[in-house]
Parts: structure tokens; C-alpha cells; sequence
């Protein structure tokens, strides 16, 4: 029994799986032609014709060559110029730095020697108020001009700013009185202050050491305060020499200290006030002292 040949079996083919890129064609077909078309055939063209790339005749190559030496003479001479120029720059700002040293050193000598002649001058002022006519005469003078350092009883009284500079404690302005800043002691409170110790009966008033004269001047230079132009710093402390307990309760009952007072209750400027014995006040330096000779008739005819 003839049997009917048998075929191989049909494997049906399966489908290829699909890229896992498939659905960035986009971005594959970027990748794969980074470069346009344009761009790919004018450098084809270019490569052909032997113009792409280094230069290819003798001329050219010279020219670059002598482009880079060139180049490199520039940045050469660039740099040794800058090498060259360093130290004398160096050298200039150390001679600066020496005269300007020199120029310090001398005005500082010539400082001290202002000090010493004004020390000078009034060495000989105090010996020519101790040498005049009358001991007690010229022992007042002294006292009254500020020539002469003073010893003896009085009141110490220290003004401050307040605290929390800036406003009272009413938290109003102190507008009144001229003043920007409520809470800080100004020129014109200690100029209060000393005029009402001296018409306390105060006979020598200091301020931080500075002691006051006929001539001496309260100034103020912004948020300073100055005493014949030199700065103070707060606390003041004022020393009058006199009679302690009848000095200090007659400024206390005065007009200016009762304003004292009032600055100290209104906007918190402290003070302090208290009756010492034994102060010690310095000689107003570089004081010039004149007496005055009464006029004759006869002089004035």
C-alpha cells in the first residue's frame, strides 16, 4: 500500500520582535544623521578638491608658520616686559612706603617738641605770676586764668547719655530743644552745666581733665562734643572746685540744674552729683595771660 509522501511540516514564521526604539524614530534618525546632507557634501567636496584640512602648499605652511612665531614673539615679549617692570614697581612702592614712614617720624618729633615748649611756656608763665607783685594778687590770678594747677574741695558731677539713646520716656522728640537725639548729652547741656557751677560760686572747673578758662569754648562736631576743639567721650565728668555742700546745694536749686534735672527725669540722661575733698585740676595749657594798666590822662591826650 503506497502511502502519499509526507511533507515536512510548515513552520509558520514568527514576527520579529519590534526594536525598543521603534518609537523614537525620530530621535534615531537624528543620531544617525547628525550632520546635514548640505554639510556632509561640501566637506566631501572640499576633501576631493584638497582645499579641507592643513594647508597643502609651501606658501601656505610658511605663512602659518610665521603666524605662530609671531604669535609666540607677541606673548614673549609680553611677558618679559612684565617681568622687567614688576621689580621697579616694587621698588617705587617700597620707597613710598619709606617716605612716608620718614614723614610720620618727623611729625611725630615735631609733636613732642610743640609739647615740650608748651610745657615750656607755661612753666614760665606760673613762674612769672609767682614772681610778680603781691604773693596773694598773682596766687588769684593764676586761679582765676587756669595758669596754675588747683587743689581743694568741691563737687563732682557726671552726665551721661541715656541708656536707649534715641527717644524719652514719653517717647516724644526732643524737638524743642533743637536736638536730634533725645537721649545724648549735647554741647548745649554741658554748657548749662558749667554756667550754672559757676555761678554757684565754682572758682576752677575741669571737664575729663580739660580745664576750662575765660577763652574756653563748648563746640559740638557732629555727635562730639568739644572742649577748645579737642573730643570728649561720654561720661563727662565735671570737677569745680569750691565750697562742696554750699556749691553743690545752690547748683541743685539753680535754674540750670534744675534743667539737669529735668533731662535726666524726661529722657533718661544720668547724672550724678557729689561733694568731694580733696579734687585736683590741671593748668589750662598753652595760656596766655594779660593783665590790663589802666590808661593816663595824659596818655590818652
Amino acid at each position: 500500500m503506497c502511502g502519499m509522501p509526507q511533507q515536512p511540516p510548515v513552520r509558520s514564521a514568527s514576527p520579529r520582535p519590534a526594536r525598543p526604539d521603534a518609537s523614537m524614530s525620530l530621535i534615531t534618525n537624528v543620531m544617525d544623521h547628525s550632520l546635514d546632507d548640505g554639510y556632509a557634501e561640501a566637506a566631501a567636496r572640499k576633501k576631493a578638491e584638497g582645499t579641507g584640512g592643513m594647508p597643502k602648499t609651501l606658501r601656505a605652511r610658511l605663512g602659518l608658520a610665521a603666524g605662530l612665531v609671531l604669535a609666540a614673539l607677541v606673548v614673549t615679549v609680553g611677558a618679559a616686559q612684565a617681568r622687567v617692570a614688576a621689580p621697579v614697581v616694587a621698588k617705587e612702592r617700597e620707597e613710598l612706603i619709606d617716605r612716608i614712614d620718614a614723614e610720620t617720624a618727623a611729625a611725630d618729633k615735631l609733636e613732642d617738641g610743640v609739647d615740650k615748649l608748651r610745657d615750656d611756656v607755661s612753666a614760665r608763665q606760673r613762674e612769672a605770676l609767682e614772681n610778680s607783685g603781691g604773693s596773694g594778687r598773682s596766687d588769684l590770678v593764676g586761679i582765676l586764668s587756669g595758669a596754675v594747677e588747683v587743689r581743694g574741695p568741691g563737687v563732682k558731677l557726671v552726665v551721661n547719655d541715656a541708656k536707649d539713646v534715641g527717644t524719652g520716656v514719653d517717647g516724644e522728640a526732643r524737638g524743642t530743644s533743637g536736638f536730634s537725639n533725645t537721649g545724648r548729652v549735647r554741647d548745649r547741656d554741658m554748657q548749662r552745666v558749667v554756667n550754672g557751677l559757676w555761678a554757684s560760686g565754682a572758682e576752677a572747673i575741669s571737664i575729663n581733665g580739660q580745664r576750662l578758662t575765660a577763652l574756653s569754648a563748648i563746640r559740638a562736631a557732629g555727635d562730639a562734643i568739644l572742649v577748645d576743639n579737642k573730643p570728649l567721650v561720654p561720661p563727662y565728668t565735671v570737677l569745680a572746685v569750691g565750697d562742696g555742700e554750699g556749691l553743690s546745694s545752690r547748683f541743685q536749686d539753680s535754674a540750670d540744674g534744675l534743667y539737669l534735672h529735668a533731662l535726666q527725669e524726661n529722657y533718661g540722661i544720668r547724672t550724678a552729683i557729689s561733694v568731694a575733698d580733696g579734687l585736683t585740676l590741671p593748668a589750662a595749657p598753652s595760656l596766655i595771660v594779660r593783665t590790663a594798666q589802666p590808661i593816663s590822662e595824659k596818655g590818652t591826650s
